[in-house]
């Protein structure tokens, strides 16, 4: 009779690492659908905080770039391109000769 630990046959241990796999699946799905719970709610209430506000629409509620929806998706960032604004060429002479000034006061004091 041999002696020491049985070993273990391959098919059993592919049984049990199905079943902690699983177990696992059926962990992370509880979670999805908690999570959905909760955020389903959170957006209930939002709304309802919107409303007794008195504000019209989600303005200022749209996702972030890149971040997921409920359904996991990403989205696409929303809206319009900030546009730049310009700066006139008197403001750029006005700003650099500042600076210039700015920067011999600097050199003067020997910061």
């Amino acid at each position: 009779m041999a002696r020491g630990r049985p070993r273990n046959n391959p098919q059993d241990v592919l049984i049990r690492s199905a079943e902690l796999i699983g177990w696992a699946l059926g962990g992370i799905e509880r979670e999805i659908v908690e999570t959905r719970n909760k955020l389903s709610a959170l957006t209930a209430q939002a709304a309802q905080l919107r409303q007794r506000a008195g504000l019209r629409g989600t303005r200022g509620t749209a996702a972030p770039a890149g971040s997921a929806t409920i359904d996991g998706d990403v989205t696409e960032p929303a809206g319009r391109k900030r546009r730049r604004r310009r700066m006139s060429p008197e403001a750029r002479k006005r700003i650099s000769e500042m600076m210039k000034k700015r920067w011999a006061e600097r050199k003067k004091t020997g910061k």
